[in-house]
Protein backbone atom coordinates (compact mmCIF):
# COMPACT_ATOMS: atom_id res chain seq x y z
CA UNK A 1 0.00 0.00 0.00
CA UNK A 2 0.92 3.47 -0.85
CA UNK A 3 0.93 6.34 2.04
CA UNK A 4 1.45 9.96 1.14
CA UNK A 5 2.65 11.88 4.15
CA UNK A 6 2.42 15.86 3.63
CA UNK A 7 5.86 17.25 4.22
CA UNK A 8 8.20 20.01 4.69
CA UNK A 9 10.91 18.43 3.08
CA UNK A 10 11.14 15.82 0.35
CA UNK A 11 13.35 13.27 2.71
CA UNK A 12 12.23 10.31 5.32
CA UNK A 13 13.63 13.17 8.33
CA UNK A 14 11.95 16.31 6.82
CA UNK A 15 8.90 16.98 9.27
CA UNK A 16 5.33 16.32 8.97
CA UNK A 17 3.43 19.54 7.30
CA UNK A 18 0.12 20.35 9.12
CA UNK A 19 -1.73 21.40 6.05
CA UNK A 20 -2.65 19.46 3.24
CA UNK A 21 -3.36 21.88 0.28
CA UNK A 22 -0.86 23.49 0.69
CA UNK A 23 1.80 21.52 2.17
CA UNK A 24 5.34 22.33 0.79
CA UNK A 25 5.77 18.54 -0.43
CA UNK A 26 4.09 15.04 -1.10
CA UNK A 27 6.45 11.94 0.17
CA UNK A 28 4.77 8.53 -1.07
CA UNK A 29 6.36 5.80 0.81
CA UNK A 30 5.50 2.20 0.10
CA UNK A 31 4.41 -0.02 3.26
CA UNK A 32 6.24 -2.79 2.86
CA UNK A 33 9.26 -1.74 1.98
CA UNK A 34 9.72 1.84 3.08
CA UNK A 35 10.66 2.93 -0.57
CA UNK A 36 10.06 6.66 -0.88
CA UNK A 37 9.27 9.11 -3.76
CA UNK A 38 8.74 12.72 -2.77
CA UNK A 39 7.28 15.55 -5.26
CA UNK A 40 6.97 18.86 -4.34
CA UNK A 41 3.36 19.76 -4.34
CA UNK A 42 2.23 21.77 -7.59
CA UNK A 43 -0.82 23.66 -6.15
CA UNK A 44 0.44 25.19 -2.96
CA UNK A 45 0.51 28.80 -5.22
CA UNK A 46 -2.93 28.54 -6.21
CA UNK A 47 -5.46 31.36 -5.71
CA UNK A 48 -8.27 28.64 -4.84
CA UNK A 49 -8.91 25.24 -5.06
CA UNK A 50 -5.72 24.03 -3.59
CA UNK A 51 -7.14 21.46 -1.25
CA UNK A 52 -8.75 19.54 -4.39
CA UNK A 53 -5.70 20.30 -6.95
CA UNK A 54 -3.52 17.84 -4.06
CA UNK A 55 -6.41 15.68 -3.91
CA UNK A 56 -6.01 14.93 -7.48
CA UNK A 57 -2.35 14.26 -7.03
CA UNK A 58 -3.04 12.31 -4.25
CA UNK A 59 -5.62 10.17 -6.64
CA UNK A 60 -3.18 10.16 -9.80
CA UNK A 61 -0.01 8.83 -7.79
CA UNK A 62 -2.20 5.70 -6.48
CA UNK A 63 -2.05 6.55 -2.48
CA UNK A 64 -4.41 4.51 -0.30
CA UNK A 65 -3.75 6.61 3.24
CA UNK A 66 -3.26 10.13 3.40
CA UNK A 67 -1.51 11.42 6.88
CA UNK A 68 -1.01 14.65 7.54
CA UNK A 69 -2.61 17.66 10.15
CA UNK A 70 -5.47 18.31 8.90
CA UNK A 71 -7.50 18.90 5.32
CA UNK A 72 -10.37 20.97 4.49
CA UNK A 73 -14.18 19.44 3.10
CA UNK A 74 -13.36 20.26 -0.15
CA UNK A 75 -10.21 17.85 -0.12
CA UNK A 76 -11.93 15.38 2.43
CA UNK A 77 -15.10 14.83 -0.14
CA UNK A 78 -12.41 14.72 -3.33
CA UNK A 79 -10.41 12.01 -1.49
CA UNK A 80 -13.68 10.43 0.04
CA UNK A 81 -14.93 10.19 -3.75
CA UNK A 82 -11.91 7.53 -4.16
CA UNK A 83 -11.73 5.81 -0.75
CA UNK A 84 -8.66 6.93 0.39
CA UNK A 85 -8.31 7.02 3.91
CA UNK A 86 -7.44 10.46 6.07
CA UNK A 87 -5.37 10.43 8.52
CA UNK A 88 -4.97 13.57 10.90
CA UNK A 89 -2.72 14.25 14.01
CA UNK A 90 0.51 13.37 12.60
CA UNK A 91 3.69 15.02 14.21
CA UNK A 92 7.16 14.47 14.27
CA UNK A 93 9.41 13.41 10.60
CA UNK A 94 7.55 11.47 7.66
CA UNK A 95 8.99 8.44 9.08
CA UNK A 96 7.39 9.37 12.55
CA UNK A 97 4.09 9.67 10.64
CA UNK A 98 4.35 6.43 9.27
CA UNK A 99 5.46 4.62 12.41
CA UNK A 100 2.29 6.22 14.17
CA UNK A 101 -0.01 5.54 11.56
CA UNK A 102 1.04 1.67 11.29
CA UNK A 103 1.45 1.08 15.20
CA UNK A 104 -2.48 2.53 15.40
CA UNK A 105 -1.61 5.60 17.28
CA UNK A 106 -3.42 7.33 14.71
CA UNK A 107 -7.02 7.76 13.55
CA UNK A 108 -9.19 8.00 10.40
CA UNK A 109 -10.46 11.52 10.02
CA UNK A 110 -14.49 10.87 9.83
CA UNK A 111 -14.72 14.60 8.51
CA UNK A 112 -13.16 17.60 7.22
CA UNK A 113 -10.73 19.07 10.05
CA UNK A 114 -10.14 22.17 8.80
CA UNK A 115 -12.83 24.74 8.25
CA UNK A 116 -16.27 23.51 7.73
CA UNK A 117 -18.51 23.78 5.07
CA UNK A 118 -22.33 25.15 5.83
CA UNK A 119 -24.91 22.65 5.89
CA UNK A 120 -27.17 21.04 8.11
CA UNK A 121 -25.56 17.98 10.88
CA UNK A 122 -27.64 14.44 11.34
CA UNK A 123 -28.76 15.94 14.59
CA UNK A 124 -30.87 18.41 12.83
CA UNK A 125 -28.43 21.73 14.33
CA UNK A 126 -27.01 23.91 11.28
CA UNK A 127 -23.30 23.51 10.80
CA UNK A 128 -20.94 25.88 11.66
CA UNK A 129 -18.72 28.02 9.06
CA UNK A 130 -18.07 28.76 5.57
CA UNK A 131 -16.99 26.32 2.34
CA UNK A 132 -18.47 25.90 -1.24
CA UNK A 133 -20.87 22.69 -0.77
CA UNK A 134 -20.46 20.32 -3.65
CA UNK A 135 -24.24 19.51 -4.06
CA UNK A 136 -27.44 21.13 -5.05
CA UNK A 137 -28.81 22.43 -1.63
CA UNK A 138 -29.66 25.71 -3.06
CA UNK A 139 -27.31 27.68 -0.08
CA UNK A 140 -28.27 25.99 3.02
CA UNK A 141 -26.94 22.58 3.04
CA UNK A 142 -29.40 19.90 0.89
CA UNK A 143 -27.32 17.11 1.82
CA UNK A 144 -27.56 15.80 5.64
CA UNK A 145 -24.44 16.12 7.38
CA UNK A 146 -22.41 13.07 8.35
CA UNK A 147 -22.72 12.85 12.10
CA UNK A 148 -22.06 14.83 15.63
CA UNK A 149 -23.06 18.17 14.15
CA UNK A 150 -20.38 18.75 12.22
CA UNK A 151 -22.34 20.56 9.55
CA UNK A 152 -20.86 18.93 6.35
CA UNK A 153 -23.75 19.85 4.37
CA UNK A 154 -23.89 19.26 0.50
CA UNK A 155 -25.22 23.03 -0.61
CA UNK A 156 -24.37 25.11 -3.57
CA UNK A 157 -24.68 28.26 -1.59
CA UNK A 158 -24.79 32.06 -4.11
CA UNK A 159 -22.45 34.49 -1.95
CA UNK A 160 -22.34 34.15 1.58
CA UNK A 161 -24.06 31.24 3.71
CA UNK A 162 -27.39 32.25 4.77
CA UNK A 163 -27.97 32.50 8.65
CA UNK A 164 -31.41 31.09 9.46
CA UNK A 165 -33.73 33.88 10.85
CA UNK A 166 -35.86 31.33 12.88
CA UNK A 167 -35.00 27.58 14.18
CA UNK A 168 -34.91 25.46 11.64
CA UNK A 169 -36.05 22.11 11.91
CA UNK A 170 -34.79 18.59 12.10
CA UNK A 171 -34.39 16.66 8.62
CA UNK A 172 -36.66 13.72 8.69
CA UNK A 173 -35.37 10.76 8.47
CA UNK A 174 -33.63 9.06 5.70
CA UNK A 175 -34.36 5.33 5.27
CA UNK A 176 -30.52 3.27 4.23
CA UNK A 177 -31.28 3.39 0.87
CA UNK A 178 -32.21 7.19 0.81
CA UNK A 179 -29.10 7.64 2.34
CA UNK A 180 -26.82 5.58 0.00
CA UNK A 181 -28.45 7.12 -2.87
CA UNK A 182 -27.48 11.02 -1.63
CA UNK A 183 -24.41 9.74 -1.27
CA UNK A 184 -24.03 8.74 -4.60
CA UNK A 185 -26.01 11.44 -6.25
CA UNK A 186 -23.04 13.69 -3.88
CA UNK A 187 -20.10 11.00 -5.82
CA UNK A 188 -21.14 11.81 -9.11
CA UNK A 189 -21.72 15.49 -8.47
CA UNK A 190 -17.44 15.89 -6.80
CA UNK A 191 -16.27 13.34 -10.03
CA UNK A 192 -18.37 16.00 -12.83
CA UNK A 193 -16.36 18.52 -10.62
CA UNK A 194 -13.29 17.09 -10.84
CA UNK A 195 -13.77 16.61 -14.48
CA UNK A 196 -14.56 20.26 -14.87
CA UNK A 197 -11.03 21.47 -12.98
CA UNK A 198 -9.26 18.84 -15.18
CA UNK A 199 -10.42 20.89 -18.55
Amino acid sequence: MKICVTSNGPTMDASVDPRFGRCQYFVFVDAETMEHEAMPNPGIGASSGAGIQAAQTVVDKGAGVVITGQVGPNAIQTLGATNISIVTGASGTVSDAIEQYKSGRLQTAPAASGAPASGMSATGMPGAGMGRGMGRGGGRGGGRGMGGGMGRGMGMGLGAPVAPTSPVPPLPAQTIDEEIQALENQIKDIKAKLEELKK
